[in-house]
């Protein structure tokens, strides 16, 4: 139970004013930390102020400090500071009263090293640039006029009013936004689904499927757009079959989503100038081409008809055009009625002359006349035939005799004679071919009989086969675990099994008569 006392409360503490408190804090700081030496990695660097001063922060895995360098000592460093850069900063610690914030005022700064973040951008860099998914082939050209923009952004920055509000200048269209968060640990998974969502609209759908994404977002440190350099973002984006633009941070800031994009924008508002263009430009630029499409084709109309005029004027009358042909025509009607009636004249007179000849009388005598020079024809090649008949059957019998009494015989034994010697000889180069192609048939059986690789076998030597019956002439043929074959001299062969180096056996085959048993080859099995 609190008792409650409604009389004043009496108190020994001192009361402090709230500059009286920064500023003791403010000796207290500056008194036990006035040389500091600070390891750490340098976050928001942007280059000296206008003023000349330096402003950025010293990180390192779980704290940060915010860090100045005046325009004095800035001028004095030996190297200037660098985004991301592991450096060791000397200097002294003091407080701004104005904010509560303490920070380290550096006198000198040298490197240190890489930092943890660059070297891991650096190194998560170079494996997707490995994979190809950084290659300028893969980037598309963006499409000209798009019906639909996907933006994926924070739908209460200033970023898509940014965007909406340059596109609504430029050329109004549907914008679809999906709202993701730009920053903290969830933001890259929801903008690697976001791209994947908007890829996944079926065209035709209920929602418009868009023509163009467009990834944004302000500028921030290194930490702040560290989620636009998670992989699973860089290869949505790269995954993307809808063109897309990086607009990540400001024109000096670069994440990996900028180099797997189809298109890098400086700002989110130069995104947005990229993706369309201005309406009233390409009015002004239709009308234009328009107005000279016109021109041109009244100029052509003009020329056309100054040429049909005069090729019109060059042309000469109808009636001259056909005078000649129309003469020509006249001229080929006359002479071919003329040449009608000659030709009718002439076929009158040929036939006049033919029915003259063919009047009956003449006709018979001619026939009569005919027929007497037929039978005397006929009659004399009766008698020239029958002469000359009997002459060849005299002569046929005359040479038939002679020949069967002599000439037969005679060609017969000159015959014989002229084949007498020729059977000796035929009979001696039979028998000398004969041993010829006998002694070349030894020697190439004696060569084959060398060169047979069971007389190999009877040295003492043995083929080796793989399962396939392929010859084995290396160990490196054998493989472990697998089986193979032996063949020894008498066609004997064995069956084993080769492991790690070493052979067993686990069965044997024979092809031949066996083996006796000091055979020195079995005993390796």
């Amino acid at each position: 139970m609190v008792m409650l006392d409604d009389g004043p409360s009496v108190t020994n503490a001192g009361e402090y004013s709230v500059s009286e408190l920064s500023g003791a804090l403010k000796r207290t700081v500056e008194d036990r930390f006035s040389h500091v030496r600070v390891r750490g990695e340098i976050s928001g660097y942007r280059g000296p102020h206008a003023s000349g001063h330096a402003y950025f922060c010293l990180k390192d895995d779980r704290a940060r400090l915010d860090a100045v360098i005046w325009r004095t000592a800035f001028a004095k460093l030996d190297f200037k500071p660098e985004e991301g850069l592991e450096v060791i900063a000397t200097g002294r610690l003091t407080t701004f009263p104005g904010s509560s914030k303490y920070q380290i005022v550096i006198d000198a700064l040298k490197p240190a090293g890489a930092g943890a973040l660059m070297a891991l951008l650096n190194e998560r860099r170079l494996k997707l640039e490995a994979e190809g998914l950084f290659d300028p082939a893969r980037k598309r050209p963006l499409p000209f006029l798009p019906r639909v923009i996907g933006i994926v952004t924070s739908p209460t920055g200033a970023v898509i009013r940014d965007i909406c509000h340059r596109i609504a200048d430029r050329y109004p269209l549907h914008l679809l936004v999906w709202p993701v968060r730009v920053q903290g640990e969830t933001s890259s998974a929801e903008v690697a689904e976001a791209i994947r969502g908007f890829n996944a609209i079926a065209p035709g759908g209920p929602v418009p499927r868009p023509d163009l994404l467009i990834v944004a977002r302000g500028g921030g440190s290194l930490e702040d757009l560290w989620g636009f350099n998670d992989e699973g973002v860089v290869r949505a984006a790269a995954a993307s079959d809808i063109p897309l633009i990086s607009a990540v941070g400001h024109e000096t800031d670069w994440t990996l989503i900028d180099h797997a994009a189809d298109l890098r924008a400086p700002t989110p508002t130069g995104a947005a100038e990229i993706a369309v263009p201005v309406r009233s430009e390409l009015i002004a630029r239709v009308a234009q081409l328009h107005a000279r499409l016109d021109a041109g084709m009244a100029r052509q109309m003009q020329q056309e008809r100054r040429a049909l005029s005069a090729l019109v004027r060059a042309l000469p009358a109808s009636d001259m055009l056909l005078a000649t042909q129309r003469r020509q025509f006249d001229e080929a009607a006359i002479g071919l009625e003329r040449a009608l009636s000659d030709s009718v004249a002439a076929e009158r007179r040929r036939f006049t002359e033919a029915a003259a000849k063919l009047q009956p009388g003449r006709l018979t005598i001619l026939i009569s006349g005919l027929r007497a020079r037929l039978t005397t024809g006929a009659h004399r090649a009766d008698q020239a035939i029958a002469s000359r008949l009997g002459i060849r059957r005299h002569a046929f019998v005359g040479a038939a005799s002679a020949l069967r009494a002599n000439l037969l015989d005679q060609r017969l034994a000159e015959a014989r004679r002229r084949l007498a010697p020729i059977g000796p000889a035929i009979d001696l180069s039979w028998q000398r071919a004969a041993e010829r192609r006998i002694a070349a048939l030894a020697s190439t059986w004696r060569v084959a009989a060398s060169l047979d690789p069971r007389r190999v076998l009877e040295r003492g030597y043995a083929i080796i086969r793989d399962e396939d019956g392929h010859t084995v002439t290396r160990a490196a043929g054998l493989k472990a675990a697998r089986p193979f074959s032996v063949e020894f001299a008498g066609g004997e062969t064995r069956q084993a099994v080769a492991l790690d180096g070493a052979a067993t056996e686990p069965r044997r085959s024979r092809r031949a008569t066996p083996a006796s048993a000091d055979t020195p080859q079995g005993d390796l099995f």
